[in-house]
Formats: structure tokens, C-alpha cells, sequence
């Protein structure tokens, strides 16, 4: 089922089916084996037409909105570019003027692809990240000179772990000085990044199929302006609001 609602841009809702059981499956990560299901593969195709239809400029879906939707994807999911390697990164580059053909086709692979990528690096930095308050935080040095750029949206991706390691560990130490300075004690700063950590490592393994689906193709749609956006039936639901005299309006607003 799909609600088109009138807003001050195009806002669309369109309600997908349950996941199937096995996108709920565990292997190496509870994500990997997570696939876009056949009502995401038809809503994606009536985004496409709703928005070829509807949208008042019709702005042509080619290789240059393609581009758009890579770069914005990328963005979306690492702007600080602290989980993607530079290899990751050059790996997904051959797409970069596909995303326009696959959202025609209905092939939502690349999307998945490169989101579970993204999770598989966000475990690999938060894995570290609580390694190295295991080693304790009394011992950390503080007396060395060393920089962090906070500011990394226009940073050069790191080619290598070593380096993303190197990041993550003034990361680490950032946390715990700016709490030190803030006045706590080294076990409670040791408790609140760890119990920090392990939760977002828990949000991760809550990924759904139906969230990689959203982001994706929200992507897609806020390509041709930042009000136009797709809502998931969880999150439609949530925006059911009741009015007076029994009935209910549903709205989409970001």
C-alpha cells in the first residue's frame, strides 16, 4: 500500500510487507546476511515513478544524479570519514554512475552492499575503541604531543588500519581527557565508555534489512530536494496522529 501526501515538498510513505525470517538470521555479523526482500525491490521502483511523475521540476535520473546519490550515500553514512578505508571506498567508486540504472532496475545490491560494509567497519573501530580501554585509562600518556583533527569531513579516507587505528586511539584519548578535565575519576570514565561503547555495539546487531532499505532510498529521494523523503511503515506509523472527529492524519516531516 502507498500514501502520497502533500506537503510543502513531495513526502512519500510506502507500506512494505513483514521482513522475511531469514533477514533476521546471525552468521559472522547478525547483518551479513541481510538482502533487500521483493516489496522493497517494488517500493523502490514506485519511488522511481512517483517521483519521475510527481516531482514539479522532473529533474532526469542519469549518471549525474547518480553521482549525487554515491556521494550523498557515502556521506550520510561516514561524514567524518573515521570507519571507510580508502580501499573500500575505490571498491565502491566503480558504481558511481550506476546508482541511476540500478534504481530503474530495482537492484538494490550496491546500497546493501556498501551499508553493511559500514557496519562491518563501525564494529571494527568500536572493537578497538574498547580494547584500548582495557589496557586501562591510568595508562595513557598524556604527556606527548599529539593532534586530532576533528573536523574531518574533508580529510583524505586512510588506506590503512594502522591508521585508522592511530585515529581511533586519540579518539579514545579525547574521551577520557575531556571527562578528566570535566572532573571524573578513572573508573568512572572507564565504566561510562565501556558500558558507551557496548551499547552502540548492540545498536548495530538491531540493524534491520528495512533500516539499510530506508537509508538508502531516502538517499535517493532527498537527491532531488531535502523535503522529498521515504518513511518506513514503523516509522509511518509513528506519524499517525489522531484529529478530532475519529479520524487520523497521517504526515511525513523530517
Amino acid at each position: 500500500m502507498k500514501h502520497l501526501l502533500p506537503s510543502t515538498a513531495l513526502a512519500l510513505v510506502i507500506g512494505l510487507g513483514l521482513l522475511p525470517m531469514s533477514s533476521n538470521s546471525f552468521a559472522a555479523n547478525s547483518w551479513d546476511k541481510l538482502q533487500p526482500d521483493r516489496d522493497e525491490v517494488i517500493a523502490s521502483l514506485n519511488v522511481v515513478e512517483l517521483l519521475k511523475r510527481h516531482h514539479y521540476s522532473k529533474p532526469p535520473l542519469d549518471d549525474a544524479r547518480s553521482v549525487i546519490i554515491y556521494d550523498s550515500y557515502t556521506k550520510l553514512l561516514d561524514p567524518s570519514r573515521s570507519y571507510f578505508m580508502a580501499s573500500d571506498i575505490a571498491e565502491f567508486d566503480k558504481w558511481k554512475t550506476q546508482f541511476d540504472d540500478f534504481l530503474k532496475s530495482g537492484d538494490l545490491n550496491a546500497g546493501f552492499t556498501i551499508y553493511k560494509r559500514y557496519l562491518d567497519r563501525v564494529k571494527a573501530r568500536l572493537d578497538f575503541a574498547l580494547a584500548e580501554l582495557n589496557k586501562g585509562v591510568d595508562k595513557i600518556d598524556f604527556t606527548a604531543k599529539e593532534t586530532l583533527l576533528v573536523d574531518r569531513k574533508d580529510a583524505p579516507w586512510l588506506k590503512t588500519t594502522a591508521e585508522l587505528d592511530d585515529l581511533w586511539r586519540k579518539r579514545v584519548k579525547d574521551e577520557v581527557l575531556r571527562m578528566k578535565i570535566s572532573g571524573k575519576e578513572s573508573k568512572q570514565i572507564q565504566e561510562t565508555l565501556t558500558k558507551r561503547y557496548k551499547n552502540q555495539l548492540s545498536r548495530l546487531d538491531q540493524t534491520r534489512a528495512e533500516d539499510i532499505f530506508q537509508a538508502y532510498i531516502n538517499t535517493f529521494a532527498m537527491s532531488y530536494d531535502p523535503h522529498t523523503n521515504y518513511l518506513s511503515p514503523d516509522n509511518a506509523e509513528n506519524f499517525d496522529i489522531p484529529v478530532p472527529g475519529g479520524h487520523r492524519r497521517r504526515v511525513a516531516e523530517r
